[in-house]
């Protein structure tokens, strides 16, 4: 059969060749991401880690190279993309202070994967004993094709123990040939055999700005509309990895007319920094219908219930930082809120409050990837934080009692005040209720009627001494009033540093003070007041009860109370230790009573005698 016009072998040639073209021109088209489009080529590109770049660029154009490294640090920080860098550096033919020029033959087989002596592996995925012995059967061999033979092991940690012993030995004494280069995002389940034949390089996470700074680049290379507020959006969500900054533009730059910061959102379902700042003040305010309908909002739009919960934790973090550290706290938050809006929110929040709400949410975080319904367990989640009472662990009740104390401090109803007058006055009786009689045919044998007990004497009412005595209204003065003797100061006026004033002071404060602080300042075990040169002195057993009085209510109650007491402005203070002895003062000498004076106040009491 007749070979159909045109084709020959040479036209069969051409064909073949028209077709790789054509396959080649399709594989060139193909889309590439961002990430791997932009991964940096030489140390000089890598972003954030100028302390291991500069390093290994260093060993490298010196020739002073290790057989094995171990990088370690979180994802997206450039592991990989630096190990990939040192094999090209150490087998290229024209370095450049270190870097590898990328041109040379050695450098692009490399990049390519058309070389073979050096291997990339996985070590989930080749995790077994078996995999590591060939690996080290196949290490004694030379390069064929360059220099030296790296082998770029991914994620060691997830290795068996039977793997890792089986590369220990070779990893100890590996031929001049050989580099290893190890990388973990958990160094923890590293054996310490293998870290201690490696040098270590820990990778840390890129700084926000400098995250920013390079998708600015990228956008503007690639041609997307990207704004800088959402260049900063996805710096922070990003969590100091590059490679999740470059997917999450990868992701909201598709087709649209501007990637900003609402664009952002919208793509990725988060609520933003308003509506997040809204739903936690709501919270705040403990309105739990608000906090549900604010949810149930946000839920219809599309965005996620634990991207709303995350972005709360975030917040709830950002206000107790700034509430527990407000000097250096700014450095470390993260949320991108505005100075008004933290105060706001700040002063709304208390500290034990705050900690309840991020332990609360952190739980649920970590509850809704094994939850059947999660939108209903983010509604429980936010019914808790509305009203602490519903949080049974110990952070809620850390915040009910933080809340008790609060109110505490604000201060109770007062006491009905005293009457302004009158020397004594009966404490008031409570009229006794007696049950109604029983029928004489329904009483029990041992309730029988019997004689009458005789009437026992009525109580003595309690009397109160608000002043001193004074003189019935009906009652003539003596002739002769009894001489009277002169009035005493209060102890801590007469004595430079006495405390014999104390008890009777501290039970003054009763009502007036926090009821938490009675005990207190009633126990002199604990406390003891000392009155000193217009300055009343606390003195305290220790620093957890120093804690307790010194807070500015307290303080501010003891202040008006010993204004009260001894007049002008006093100053109050607590320290802790033992009060110093006290100073008597120096007693004036009495003056000589006539024997009849003793007589007639013994008799003074009696109305129907009179001394002449």
């Amino acid at each position: 059969m007749a070979a159909p016009r045109g084709a020959g072998s040479g036209d069969s040639t051409g064909r073949r060749v028209l077709r790789s073209v054509f396959y080649e021109y399709e594989v060139t088209a193909l889309y590439q991401a961002l990430y791997r489009k932009w991964r940096p080529r030489t140390f000089d590109d890598v972003v954030g880690q100028g302390h291991i770049t500069d390093t290994l660029k260093r060993q490298a154009a010196a020739g002073r190279l290790s057989h094995a490294y171990l990088f370690t640090g979180t994802r997206g920080t450039g592991k990989t993309t630096c190990a990939k860098i040192l094999s090209r550096a150490v087998n290229c033919e024209h370095p450049v202070d270190g870097n590898p020029c990328n041109q040379c033959p050695s450098c692009r087989g490399i990049e390519d994967g058309s070389i073979l002596d050096v291997l990339e592996l996985d070590a989930a995925s080749n995790n077994g004993v078996d995999q590591v012995r060939a690996l080290r059967d196949e290490a004694v061999y030379t390069p064929a094709a360059v220099r030296k033979r790296v082998y770029i092991v991914d994620e060691v940690h997830m290795l068996s123990t039977a793997a890792f012993n089986a590369l220990l030995k070779i990893l100890e004494e590996p031929p001049a040939h050989l580099l290893f280069v190890l990388a973990t995002t958990e160094l923890h389940k590293v054996p310490a055999t293998i870290k201690s034949r490696c040098q270590q390089f820990a990778f840390k996470r890129i700084l926000p700005m400098q995250i920013a700074q390079r998708l600015e680049y990228v956008a503007e290379q690639e041609n997307i509309p990207l704004t800088g507020e959402g260049a900063a959006l996805l710096a922070r969500l990003a969590d100091g990895g590059m490679r999740d900054a470059l997917s999450l533009l990868d992701q909201c730059a598709g087709g649209k007319a501007s990637v900003d910061e609402q664009a952002i959102l919208d793509t990725l379902g988060l609520a933003g920094n308003v509506e997040t700042a809204a739903l936690m003040e709501r919270l705040a305010a403990r309105d739990t219908a608000g906090a549900l309908d604010t949810l149930a909002r946000l839920y219809a739009n599309g965005k996620d219930v634990g991207s709303v919960l995350g972005e709360l934790s975030a917040l709830a973090r950002d206000l107790l930082l700034r509430k527990t550290a407000p000097q250096g706290g700014a450095a470390l938050m993260a949320g991108g809120y505005d100075e008004a809006t933290l105060r706001r929110l700040g002063e709304m929040l208390s500290t034990q409050r705050l900690l309840q709400m991020l332990t609360r949410l952190q739980a649920a975080g970590a509850d809704l990837p094994r939850s059947a319904n999660r939108r209903t367990d983010a509604e429980l989640c936010l019914i808790r934080l509305s009203d602490e009472g519903l949080d049974e662990s110990f952070a809620g009740l850390s915040a009910r009692i933080a809340r008790l104390e609060e109110k505490l401090a604000q201060g109770l109803p007062a006491a009905p005040a005293a009457p302004a007058e009158g020397g004594l006055r009966a404490a008031p009786q409570v009229p006794e209720t007696k049950p109604a009689p029983r029928p004489k045919d329904d009483l029990p044998p041992w309730e029988e009627e019997g004689p009458p007990l005789p009437e026992e004497p009525p109580e003595e009412p309690e009397y109160v001494f608000d002043e001193p005595e004074r003189s019935p209204a009906g009652a003539a003065p003596p002739d002769n009033p009894p001489p009277k003797a002169p009035a005493q100061p209060a102890p801590a006026v007469q004595a430079g540093g006495d405390s014999a004033f104390w008890p009777s002071f501290a039970a003054g404060l009763r009502g007036k003070v926090p009821p938490t602080v009675m005990p207190y300042l009633n126990n002199p075990a604990k406390v003891t007041g000392v009155w000193k040169n217009g300055k009343l002195t606390l003195w305290v057993d220790s620093e957890f009860t120093r804690s307790m009085l010194n807070k500015p209510a307290v303080l501010e109650k003891l202040t008006a109370a010993a204004a009260n007491v001894f007049g002008g402005q006093p100053q109050v203070g607590v320290v802790t230790g033992a009060p110093p002895p006290s100073e008597p003062a120096q007693a004036a000498p009495a003056a000589e009573k006539d024997p009849l004076d003793d007589l007639a106040d013994s008799f003074g009491g009696l109305d129907n005698i009179t001394f002449q």
